[in-house]
Order: C-alpha cells, then sequence, then structure tokens
C-alpha cells in the first residue's frame, strides 16, 4: 500500500476545523472524538495530527513524540471512559484497519477504541 496521504480527507477536515465532532480528548499530537456511527456503547476513534496512511506508515515515519503522545492519549481515552482494566472496567477492543483487505474506510491513521459490552469474537472465520 502506498502511503500517499489525501488532504482531503474526513479525519483531515476534522484536524482542519471544517467538520465538528466530539471531542474526548486532544493533546499535542493526537486528537480523540466519539464515533458518528458507534458499533458498541463506547466507541472512540483516535487519529494522530500528522498526515499518516496506516498503522505501518505511523510506526515507521512518526517522531517518538508523536508516538510515545499517540499511545499515552489512547491509554487515558481508555482510562476516561471507563474500559480499563485499571480503573474496573471489562476490558475494550482496540482496531486499526489497512488497506482494500482490512476495510479502511477513511486513509488517515486512526484506532477504534470499543467496549461497554462484550464484543465477541475477533475476526468471523469463513464458512
Amino acid at each position: 500500500m502506498a502511503h500517499t496521504y489525501d488532504d482531503q480527507n474526513i479525519f483531515a477536515k476534522i484536524l482542519r476545523g471544517e467538520i465538528p465532532n466530539s471531542t474526548v480528548l486532544e493533546t499535542d499530537h493526537t486528537l480523540a472524538f466519539q464515533d458518528i456511527n458507534p458499533l458498541a456503547p463506547v466507541h472512540v476513534l483516535v487519529i494522530p495530527k500528522g498526515a499518516y496512511v496506516s498503522h505501518d506508515h505511523f510506526a515507521a515515519e512518526a517522531s517518538e513524540a508523536e508516538i510515545i503522545d499517540f499511545m499515552r492519549a489512547t491509554a487515558e481515552v481508555c482510562r476516561m471512559t471507563e474500559l480499563s482494566l485499571g480503573v474496573d472496567g471489562d476490558g475494550y477492543r482496540v482496531i486499526s484497519n489497512c488497506g482494500a483487505d482490512g476495510v479502511q474506510d477513511v486513509p488517515h491513521y486512526h484506532l477504534h477504541v470499543l467496549g461497554g459490552r462484550n464484543l465477541g469474537r475477533m475476526v468471523n472465520t469463513p464458512d
């Protein structure tokens, strides 16, 4: 997958303030906000503010400061939403989709933090 970033994707527009969002947390390098079509009682998207397409792109090219901020912000979202086992939550799932096979809808790296109920098996197996 090419790491060509499309600066007209919806998350880029959210970061520029062109589209509103329901912010959960904002840091120097990260924005977390409520998913507009939640698939669980808690469904927060966590995105880096930098122009990264996928997890591997972010992991390979982001600065240490961006990576640390993103990871700590994700942990804070889990704590704030009471999903973290450290605050008596029952757990959560973190998903990152990449490319066509990963069914990535928005070409800006993001994590889905989902929880608030049992989420079932991680992947449906082929019949």
